[in-house]
């Protein structure tokens, strides 16, 4: 069973190209103005026309505005709009529908009881992505911190729509994560930097190819 790849907060050329060759399978474009991997609406538009048919370009967000939204995925092209914020069930549905894109909300996990309302999520979004829930200090990201969450947290569980694991992941843990939760997609982002926002190409290929390889082991549960 093949493992999807997300890279996460692309901010060159040559990072992009290091995911396309690699195989990932999406790639994402932070529009957060606080994170290291950010990029604007000009930059982020040379990007999008770099990649090719076939991979999904996924934009990221954080309880983004009307007006937000409406400015980016205006010069940008994109095929999913990726929510890491706070936002809610309601506020999931409503943008799925103003902008009649495919929309993929983050959930922050660092205990099982972080996974209570799940269902109400995968009930108004296309995807969800479990992420480790950030560090309880004022500089923590909303995501992109390096740090994973304890991976028995999700084995054995079901939702109606796809899911991606997020939090941590590197070319070294990724077959101990995907064995322990099943996982069928996974995200990275500062798990394939040299420092952070810097994204290292000879990392994502490395992470890619052990994703690969994954693919040709024995069939993975979920």
């Amino acid at each position: 069973m093949s493992v999807e790849t997300k890279i996460c907060g692309i901010r060159t050329p040559e990072a992009l190209e290091a995911a396309v060759a690699g195989g990932a399978r999406y790639v994402g474009l932070v529009f957060y103005p606080p994170s290291p991997r950010a990029v604007g609406p000009v930059d982020g538009a040379a990007l999008a026309r770099l990649v090719p048919t076939g991979v999904r370009v996924v934009g990221l967000f954080v309880e983004p505005t009307g007006e937000v939204l409406e400015s980016v995925i205006g010069q940008v092209p994109m095929d999913m709009v990726q929510l890491h914020g706070g936002e809610s069930p309601g506020r999931v549905a409503e943008i799925r529908r103003e902008l009649s894109l495919p929309v993929m909300k983050a959930i922050r996990v660092a205990a099982a009881a972080d996974l209570a309302g799940v269902q109400d999520y995968a009930a108004v979004a296309d995807r969800l992505l479990f992420d480790a829930k950030q560090p309880a200090n004022v500089t923590a990201l909303p995501g992109g911190n390096g740090m994973p969450f304890d991976w028995h947290i999700l084995a054995g569980r079901r939702w109606d729509v796809p899911w991606m694991l997020s939090g941590g992941l590197t070319a070294d843990n990724l077959e101990e994560a995907v064995r322990q939760t099943g996982a069928k997609a996974v995200d990275v982002s500062s798990g394939v930097e040299d420092r952070p926002g810097h994204k290292d190409p000879a990392l994502i290929r490395a992470f890619l190819a052990r994703a690969a390889a994954l693919g040709e082991s024995a069939p993975i549960p979920n």
